[in-house]
């Protein structure tokens, strides 16, 4: 797996073997940034489920600020930060250890308070309720107010249109992988997961 575009382009990533982790395809990234290219440069990115770092390097690697990565799986955690040497970008990263519902229920510091201005969300396909886990999101504190949120999913898995204060304003299908793209909303909350 490599970086595909940027001023990484090309650098090789390490992958697991024997995982079941599914390391987003160069395909989808190539597609997600050419979607979400004018709010990379300078962008705060909020990486949870990281993985290797392949979404969250690419988004360095094309000039994000800084990204911030949540993994809680001690082999992928080695990987993670063996990616972020391989690109040198230590000091535009942090990787959190923890599980990603114990990142959005505890402050991340100070210097967060303002939000990410971009939030990548790439789960087990089949083992979490992403629509839960945009509602936990959503009541965080870590959306900018022009935050965009990009789940990856299984297409089969149907997301709802809005959830909470999050409207869905984008929707793209590579194959079996899905991306849908969600924006802070000024309106009122709604709940539509039930």
């Amino acid at each position: 797996m490599k970086v595909v575009a940027g001023l990484q382009k090309g650098r090789r990533l390490r992958t697991p073997t024997g995982s079941h982790l599914r390391p987003t395809s160069a395909r989808v990234r190539e597609a997600l940034f050419a979607i979400v290219q004018t709010r990379v440069p300078g962008a705060r990115v909020l990486d949870l489920y990281a993985g290797t770092g392949a979404l969250g390097l690419e988004a360095l690697s094309r000039g994000a600020q800084h990204v911030v990565f949540v993994e809680s799986s001690p082999a992928c955690l080695a990987i993670l930060r063996d990616n972020i040497r391989r690109c040198q970008a230590q000091a535009h990263s942090t990787v959190i250890g923890r599980t990603v519902e114990y990142v959005l229920h505890h402050p991340l510091g100070e210097e967060w308070d303002q939000g990410f201005d971009l939030v990548f969300m790439d789960p087990p396909y089949h083992t979490v309720d992403r629509c839960a886990l945009l509602q936990q999101v959503s009541a965080a504190r870590v959306l900018a107010p022009e935050s965009l949120i990009i789940v990856e999913h299984f297409h089969k898995h149907v997301l709802p249109q809005t959830v909470d204060r999050l409207t869905q304003v984008h929707y793209a299908r590579y194959g079996d992988t899905a991306l849908s793209f969600y924006a802070v909303s000024s309106r009122s909350p709604s709940h539509s997961c039930a």
